[in-house]
């Protein structure tokens, strides 16, 4: 039995982490929150490790600007629920976007990571912002091409 391979499992203080950034001018609301989805999760590198928080950070700049395709501009609707009998409430997305529209990406990117403890700490690699500004000069992001 000589010739059998064992799995690697990366180790935390093995993890290298990179910060990226994204125009998302222009960019259709799927296909980038997937994309930027599987770079949070580490999905992208060859050593991914799933039980471990091994993704890069992530900044996204004009989130105002994100594309929907088919009549999602006019009918999506974002659906809440306050926990009370009849508290259900829903928002249009025209109304979302007008108001905070970091809201419509951040969304479309949190759904697409686990629902667990790993996932809100991958979510908490994520930055949004609109227009072009962001604070994270001195982490000297690279472009992220989507």
């Amino acid at each position: 039995m000589k010739g059998i391979q064992k799995t690697y499992s990366m180790k935390a203080s093995e993890i290298n982490k990179k910060w990226f950034i994204v125009d998302a001018d222009g960019k259709v609301l799927g296909r980038l929150a997937s994309e930027v989805a599987k770079v949070l999760r580490g999905k992208n590198k060859p050593a991914f490790t799933p039980n471990l928080d091994m993704g890069d950070n992530v900044i996204i700049i004009n989130a105002e600007k994100v594309l929907m395709t088919g009549m999602k501009d006019q009918d999506k609707e974002y659906f809440r629920h306050s926990q009370y009998p009849g508290g259900i409430k829903f928002v249009n997305i025209k109304k979302i976007r007008k108001e905070q529209p970091e809201f419509v990406i951040e969304h479309a990117v949190r759904l697409m990571l686990p629902k667990s403890r790993l996932g809100r700490k991958l979510f908490g690699n994520l930055k949004v912002y609109t227009g072009t500004e962001h604070p994270h000069q001195a982490q000297k992001p690279e472009p992220l091409d989507i």
